[in-house]
């Protein structure tokens, strides 16, 4: 049986304070490291052998990794890092309180901007302190950083990684860890079970608690549960 666990980061800093993150590198408060350790507690249980692992480049992710592999005893797990697995980017929201950016612009307006696949928020100023054009990790990797990023410019982003990284890996009957942010997940989500435009809407990734896909030959998942079933949230039907 070929798996596929996949861990949204443990609670950031800025989930704490209810502020859009993005791209901005926030780290794990000393809940979400709590619910980094409890992921790795919940595959460890599974008796179940892991090749390889996947996040982004983004510290709240990296780190939340590192924490599940050391209570699985499996800190020499090879580990990927990618930026194509970093958060959506938020651009002009970036940084801002959820709930005051709703008072400022209306909730449904900021619904749109949160939820909807193809429209993405107003565009990061270039003299923003969260604009991160200019970070050296991207720099170096020669990535044009987003100015703002929809789900559905999130998931072409993600599927190329996908394809040329995760994919081959699970053909080959690796089972795999990918430890990345709520939308990024959410498109391979979508990618996974084929969810439609509309409902991957509904969709929420809850923080720190392990998806696992299960795979018979192929990359159709058969099966697919949230290992903490207290904290599980509702998963599109596998076909």
């Amino acid at each position: 049986m070929t798996r596929l666990a996949l861990i949204r980061h443990g609670q950031s800093q800025w989930n704490l304070e209810n502020r859009f993150t993005g791209w901005v590198d926030v780290d794990l408060t000393d809940k979400g490291r709590a619910e980094a350790q409890k992921a790795g507690a919940l595959l460890k249980a599974l008796g179940a052998d892991f090749s390889a692992c996947h996040t982004s480049v983004l510290k709240r992710a990296i780190r939340t990794l590192w924490i599940a592999l050391d209570e699985m005893d499996r800190m020499w797990l090879p580990v990927a890092r990618s930026w194509r697995l970093n958060e959506r980017h938020y651009g002009g929201l970036t940084g801002l309180n959820k709930a005051e950016t709703a008072e400022k612009h209306g909730a449904d307006q900021v619904k749109i901007w949160r939820r909807s696949y193809d429209t993405p928020p107003p565009p990061i100023d270039s003299a923003s302190e969260h604009n991160m054009a200019n970070d050296p990790r991207y720099a170096m990797l020669g990535v044009e950083v987003p100015a703002a990023e929809s789900l559905k410019l999130t998931l072409e982003r993600v599927i190329p990684y996908f394809e040329a990284e995760i994919a081959p890996q699970l053909k080959a009957g690796q089972s795999l860890i990918v430890a990345a942010h709520g939308n990024s997940l959410r498109a391979l989500v979508k990618l996974l079970l084929e969810v439609s435009d509309d409902d991957i809407l509904h969709v929420e990734i809850p923080t720190g608690n392990p998806l696992l896909f299960e795979f018979d030959g192929g990359l159709k998942p058969i099966k697919a549960r949230y290992l903490d079933v207290e904290r599980a949230a509702e998963i599109p039907t596998v076909a």
